[in-house]
């Protein structure tokens, strides 16, 4: 088996790429900004970078701060991958990023575009909203007694864990380029899926639909962030409330 990178692989859903590609037998480094011994800020690049990508043939690009400096990081890696000699570099995006006028989801574009002309054997899997997000927001939102949530917006969260299979198939199997797209088994309202998060949490809190402005806000009611006709994830999400 070959010797793979995973960056962010210490994140929520690099720990578990990590341990699917262990599981199947490759020889796995782990970067993340903090945890040795490949202790490297993307958007710093430095030797540090050079040497976690010495004898690496694939790099599972996971690593992303919405705070900024994706690009500069992307960047940073592809041209350590160059000179490392990278076979294949595989990055996670997100539905929608081309859609959708967030300023994360264009920076996740932005680095698309990278991955696709760095001159490397590359695949890019988009995929939905993970659950553990919609958990987050919804908590976020119910320390108010109301709990307010977008009016007319779905959404159609995925099993992280079913992701980072996903992406260990593809690191073994080499570039692909542009992969389907990767969505939940279910698209399902803001409002359905906060009720059941509060049901899951023992919370009682009145939903209010809060009408919202601009073009994001028309973008998500609109489904730009939703894979429809790629509904192939199994897990939904009381399932994975269940299992918290």
């Amino acid at each position: 088996m070959t010797t793979t990178l995973v960056t962010g692989g210490t994140g929520t859903l690099g720990r578990l790429v990590v341990g699917r590609l262990r599981a199947d037998g490759h020889e796995v480094r782990v970067l993340s900004r903090h945890a040795g011994p490949y202790a490297v800020d993307l958007r710093a690049g430095g030797d540090g970078l050079d040497a976690a990508l010495t004898g690496v043939e694939t790099v599972v690009h996971c690593a992303s701060t919405p705070g900024g400096g994706d690009e500069r990081a992307a960047a940073n890696l592809v041209a350590a991958a160059r000179r490392a000699g990278v076979g294949h570099l595989l990055y996670i995006s997100i539905v929608g990023v081309d859609r959708v006028p967030l300023g994360y989801y264009r920076a996740k574009l932005a680095v698309e575009r990278l991955v696709e002309g760095s001159g490397l054997g590359w695949t890019v899997l988009r995929t939905t909203q993970f659950h553990d997000l919609l958990v987050t927001l919804f908590e976020g939102l119910a320390k108010a007694p109301v709990l307010p949530v977008p009016r007319g917006v779905a959404a159609q969260p995925i099993e992280v864990g079913e992701v980072a299979g996903r992406l260990a198939e593809l690191a073994g199997a080499g570039p692909a380029g542009r992969v389907a797209d990767m969505g939940g088994p279910e698209v399902r309202s803001l409002e359905s899926l906060a009720r059941a998060h509060l049901a899951a949490s023992g919370r009682r809190r009145a939903l209010v639909g809060v009408p919202l402005f601009g073009g994001v806000y028309r973008a998500l009611r609109d489904g730009g962030h939703l894979a429809p006709e790629r509904a192939v994830g199994k897990g939904t999400f009381e399932e994975f409330l269940a299992r918290r």
